[in-house]
């Protein structure tokens, strides 16, 4: 089959090859995906688990992207719940071959069946950011109706989705980005929008929740504007620096077959729109680590035509 590999650490994006691997094997409760449409994490060449398994061992050359959505070609000894054939979406073991090949090898509860109007380029761009959103937002910052977030990088693939999900919950919803992101994050949803590199991040006042996935001097501004019994997320780095009186949570998506679900039937009714930015072929899967303009919302790579 044909994938993206990587195999020298300090090469980084230069040291991706499209090449040859054989076919991955099923392990116990694994099932074999035939892959339509992949997602990726540029930042994840600098991932520990890219480079080695969970013993820590050498595990390259190695297959990067963690997003998938596909149809189910082979089940492992022990398997349940999914059937060859059919068709599902989900969330690669990060210290695993990813998903930038043409076939991968997944646990079966990282994924979820996918409803039959729902596209594979779609649902590719929806696990990592949708799961995110929602653990960031709900499971980790207890957002409730009434309350104001304040949600960085709100064109961004985790934040557009953060926005929308927050706005459904009753949520009033500050977006910030960069000048050009503004109307696309009006039209997300957001009620009000900071251009971060001509406004003053302070003007912002008090929120219930500041959601992060920027990090840096951002994220340490950003604990300030946290009112009492407020909480700080983020997913950019271990947090330094903490609200005066309140919570600061750094967390990891986890994989979830029931939220991917439930984020499927959101798509479905139309209350969820994950944003696609750009769609590349596999070939051009290494171009797209490092693309030549910005653009809101994801990158997904169409490894096989529906």
């Amino acid at each position: 089959m044909r994938a993206i590999t990587v195999k020298d650490r300090d090469a980084g994006v230069g040291g991706l090859a499209l090449t040859e691997l054989p076919q991955p094997h099923a392990a116990e409760n694994d099932v074999i995906v035939r892959v339509h449409a992949a997602g990726f994490t540029p930042g994840e060449l600098t991932w520990p688990a890219t480079w080695t398994d969970r013993a820590g061992r050498d595990r390259t050359p190695s297959v990067p992207g963690h997003e998938l959505s596909g149809v189910v070609t082979g089940l492992g000894y022990g398997t349940t719940g999914l059937t060859v054939g059919q068709r599902v979406f989900g969330l690669a073991d990060w210290a695993r071959d990813g998903t930038l090949a043409e076939y991968t090898a997944v646990e079966a509860r990282n994924l979820a069946p996918l409803p039959a109007d729902v596209d594979h380029v779609t649902a590719a761009a929806l696990p990592v950011s949708g799961l995110t959103a929602w653990q960031g937002l709900f499971d980790h910052g207890r957002l409730t109706t009434g309350q104001t977030v304040l949600i960085h990088g709100a064109a961004g693939g985790v934040g557009s989705v953060a926005v929308q999900l927050a706005r459904e919950a009753g949520a009033r919803v500050v977006g910030t980005g960069r000048a050009a992101d503004r109307e696309f994050a009006h039209g997300l949803g957001v009620d009000a929008f900071m251009d971060l590199q001509a406004e003053r991040l302070e003007d912002i006042g008090e929120v219930d929740l500041v959601f992060d996935v920027i990090g840096g001097e951002i994220l340490d501004r950003s604990t300030a504007l946290v009112r009492p019994g407020g909480t700080l997320v983020t997913i950019a780095h271990p947090v330094t620096v903490h609200p005066a009186d309140g919570r600061a949570v750094f967390f990891v998506v986890e994989p979830d077959r029931a939220r991917l679900a439930d984020l499927a039937a959101r798509v479905r009714d139309g209350r969820l729109r994950p944003v696609v930015g750009a769609v590349r072929p596999l070939t051009e899967a290494i171009a797209a680590f490092t693309p030549d303009k910005r653009t809101p919302g994801r990158t997904i790579i169409r490894v096989a035509e529906d």
